[in-house]
Formats: C-alpha cells, sequence, structure tokens
C-alpha cells in the first residue's frame, strides 16, 4: 500500500486498467446489460471523485488530474463496444440511462442531507458531513457534467457510426480512437467553462488542467484499443438470460 501512495504513476495505470477491466469481465459475464452497467457506474462514480484532484509527475512534468477523469473515460470505451456489438440504438439508451442514474444520485444524495444526524454515534456527523460535501459541492457542477456528459456521450455514438457506414466493419482502430479523442475534447472544453462558471479557478487554470486530463484521455484512449479488439470478436455468457 506504501508503494502504491509514493507512486501515484503506478497507482494511475493500475486504476484505469482496473476501469477496463471492469467494463471487459461486465460485458464477458452479462452482455450489453453489463455495458449498460458500466456506463452507470462510471458517470456515477467520476461525477463523485470528480473532485478528488491530484498530482502526477511524469518524465519531470507534474500534470494535474482527476480521479473522476480516469473513470470517465472508461464510458467511453464501454459506449463503443456497445456501438460495434450492438448498434447505435443500444449505445444511446445506455448514455440515457447514465445521465438518468447519475441524476438519481446526486438527488437521493441531497434528499439525504436533509436527515439530521443522530447523537448515537461520532461516526453519524462525519457521515452526514461528507455526503454534505459531495451532494452540495456545486450545483453548476452538477448540472455541468450532465450537459457535457450528454452531448459529448451522443456525439461520441454518432461520430463513430458515420465513421463506420464509411469503413464498414475494417478499421474498428480508427472509429474507436478517433471518436473517443473528439468527444473526448467536446467534453473537456465543456468542462473547462463549468470550472470557470462555478468560480472555482480563473480560465487560464482551468485550461491548464483541461489539457493535463485530456493527455490522460487521450493515453487511455490509446490503450482501450486493445480491449476492444480482444473483446469484439468474443460471445458474452449472459447469465441474465433466459437459458441461464
Amino acid at each position: 500500500m506504501e508503494f502504491l501512495i509514493n507512486n501515484p504513476e503506478a497507482l494511475w495505470v493500475i486504476t484505469v486498467f482496473y476501469d477496463l477491466l471492469l467494463a471487459s469481465l461486465l460485458f464477458y459475464f452479462f452482455g450489453k446489460e453489463g455495458l449498460y452497467l458500466a456506463i452507470v457506474l462510471g458517470i456515477v462514480l467520476s461525477n463523485l471523485q470528480g473532485g478528488k484532484v491530484s498530482d502526477v509527475v511524469i518524465f519531470d512534468r507534474t500534470f494535474t488530474v482527476s480521479m473522476g477523469a480516469i473513470m470517465y473515460s472508461g464510458i467511453y470505451f464501454a459506449t463503443d463496444l456497445l456501438s460495434e456489438k450492438y448498434g447505435r440504438r443500444e449505445a444511446n439508451r445506455a448514455v440515457i440511462l447514465g445521465a438518468l442514474a447519475n441524476i438519481a444520485v446526486m438527488l437521493t444524495l441531497v434528499l439525504s442531507t436533509f436527515f439530521l444526524p443522530s447523537d448515537v454515534a461520532d461516526s453519524a456527523y462525519e457521515v452526514h458531513n461528507a455526503i454534505s460535501t459531495l451532494a452540495v459541492y456545486s450545483p453548476i457542477f452538477v448540472i455541468g457534467s450532465i450537459t457535457a456528459y450528454l452531448i459529448s456521450q451522443l456525439f461520441d455514438v454518432w461520430i463513430f457510426h458515420k465513421i463506420k457506414s464509411i469503413t464498414g466493419t475494417r478499421m474498428l482502430w480508427l472509429r474507436n480512437n478517433l471518436s473517443t479523442l473528439l468527444s473526448q475534447a467536446l467534453d473537456t472544453f465543456i468542462y473547462t467553462f463549468v470550472w470557470v462558471l462555478a468560480g472555482q479557478l480563473d480560465f487560464s487554470t482551468a485550461a491548464a488542467i483541461a489539457l493535463s486530463k485530456y493527455i490522460f484521455k487521450f493515453a487511455i484512449a490509446i490503450l482501450d484499443t486493445i480491449f476492444i479488439y480482444m473483446l469484439r470478436e468474443i460471445k458474452p455468457k449472459n447469465w441474465l438470460s433466459a437459458e441461464n
């Protein structure tokens, strides 16, 4: 554990693989429903951990990255795999479900803050304060993140199938990477203004963080190409199907 704490770069790589492996296993065992779950988990976790910002040093250069950016990038992998295996309609359905799940989680957290903590244990106050911090961190962030998610994800699905209409079944690497990188750029651009509107950062600082996040998102997009090629020809177990 001490090694991971003192080596955030290694921890970053492990977390990326964990995120992509989780989505892959959910697909392998549960098919498209597993990818639905991967997208819902990705958007909920990325928003809950969006404020978890850390510094990572690579080649003597410090990058400020958000934990939410790692979990968020895995959504594009799941969306592209859904698009490739099951089509545009299923991918768009998963995107909408992710947005609805995120709204439901945030509203439920906000609702829970109206319940005052009990005096039965000190931990009740600690949990209450932690949930309050996450729930009411900034309404602008919540609205902005959902907006950025919907716009960028729906664009990702659209451009993925636009490229596929030209390339057919060939060049999966092209539509996977190009659709992800373009939609990630759109998402990052929108979210940069969310930081500014929330009054948390000035534009230059927000843009610098956004650029760092995009570099990491770029790396994840390249890496997830390996996973999507591995899974494209795999027939999932579909443990939830009637046959099982």
